[in-house]
């Protein structure tokens, strides 16, 4: 008898597809972008964060229809194959999605790094060697415990940043009558800036997309993974907007606008044992988003290799864990080459233009199923066809926008 092939195992639930969700999405952006945003729309910066959720939505309810209908590994290389029939295409999607979470990977762990680095006093190259390593194993370990792990670092995350909402409130309670003055006016000048940063807040939203490629680990994945994608969505614009309006609010705007940390301004009026903690916050959240990345990029990998479009030894699972073992020591190795030899700072800004195009061929994907194939499968999550054409527009338009000189 020929041996049974060892696949991956299903025991993602949805608390834990969100909080895996949530982990990836709720990342380092928001501790930076806040300044960004309030120095183009002022203090109307928590609207555009709201004008960025609806944006990124409409590409979130496109994930939420074809995870349901092709439910595995490497989702947004099945969606592209199904929907565009192009094996070129797919193989070209799958390995920009998993080039974005090996730069991601790489830049977040050399921010680890230097955070260790205050408490540790060893090179800079040697812990970002053994944060990598560390990580590493534990997404070998298995899917269940590593995404446990990511789970309880997520949890550290969103305590931060109710961290920031607590004290923010408590050094000035009188911001809750001054919450009116968040809503802007219909004048031109105002909403230009509004928009301009709502671009930039779109990318505090991106990573939702991978919880598609932890498809073939999720229990009942035609029910769960719609609601983890919507819920993640849901939570983080929450969070996104009560932070954003706490800060504009408490910290002057003045020293907001140029602030590379400017959620930190919100602890200064609450002592240094205060930012110890946040300093600890950071560290997990670094690790967290770096574990998050190699489970995601390994994922795409392995499914590429069991769709056919890479070499199959790549697809091998380890019959222990249940986890596949050779796609992630490939990740890990190319993590740690960006990490230590590349000069990952030039490199982490393509992922976003990398992300979008993901965004634009996913969208146009869902479009041409929709135009071209029959009503899918019962059970499936359904969206009307005008959801992926305004998914798509909005990503292309963005990239429009990132590559023009301004």
């Amino acid at each position: 008898m020929a041996e049974e092939k060892v696949g991956l195992v299903r025991k993602l639930t949805l608390p834990l597809l969100v909080l895996y969700g949530l982990g990836v999405t709720i990342g380092a952006g928001i501790y930076v972008l806040v300044g960004a945003t309030a120095a183009q729309a002022g203090i109307y910066a928590p609207v555009s964060f709201l004008v960025a959720a609806v944006v990124v939505s409409f590409t979130g309810f496109t994930y939420a229809e074809l995870s349901t209908r092709y439910p595995v590994s490497a989702g947004e290389a099945a969606y592209v194959r199904a929907g565009l029939n192009s094996r070129t295409l797919t193989l070209i999607v799958g390995l920009l999605v998993a080039a974005s979470g090996i730069v991601s990977s790489a830049a977040v762990s050399i921010g680890a790094a230097a955070y260790v680095g205050e408490i540790v006093s060893l090179s800079p190259i040697l812990l970002t060697t053994a944060i990598i390593l560390i990580v590493g194993a534990l997404a070998v370990w298995g899917i269940l415990e590593s995404v446990f792990i990511a789970a309880v670092f997520t949890l550290v995350e969103i305590g931060g940043l109710c961290l920031v909402i607590y004290y923010g409130i408590s050094s000035d309670p009188a911001i809750l009558t001054e919450l009116g003055d968040l809503v802007p006016p219909f004048e031109v000048s105002i909403w230009s800036g509004i928009l301009s940063a709502s671009l930039l807040a779109f990318f505090a939203f991106v990573g939702f997309e991978d919880i598609a490629n932890v498809a073939e680990e999720v229990v009942e994945p035609h029910k769960t993974m719609p609601l983890g994608i919507i819920l993640t969505l849901l939570v983080a614009t929450i969070a996104y907007f009560l932070v954003v309006s706490v800060v504009v609010l408490v910290v002057p705007m003045a020293d907001l606008a140029g602030s590379a940390a400017p959620l930190a301004l919100v602890f200064e009026k609450a002592g240094d044992a205060t930012g110890g903690i946040f300093h600890l916050i950071a560290i997990v959240a670094t690790t967290n988003g770096v574990l998050i990345q190699i489970i995601m990029a390994s994922r795409v990998i392995y499914g590429l290799a069991k769709q056919q479009n890479l070499p199959s030894f790549l697809a091998a699972v380890h019959p222990a864990t249940r986890t596949p073992i050779v796609a992630t020591a490939l990740i890990v190795a190319l993590v740690l080459i960006f990490a230590t030899l590349l000069p990952i700072g030039r490199l982490a800004q393509t992922t976003s233009t990398i992300v979008l195009i993901v965004f634009f061929l996913v969208n146009l994907s869902l479009i041409r199923l929709k135009m071209t194939s029959d009503q899918p499968s019962e059970g499936v999550f359904v969206v009307p066809i005008w959801v992926p054409v305004m998914g798509g527009a909005s990503s292309a338009a963005l990239l429009i926008i990132g590559f023009l000189p301004f």
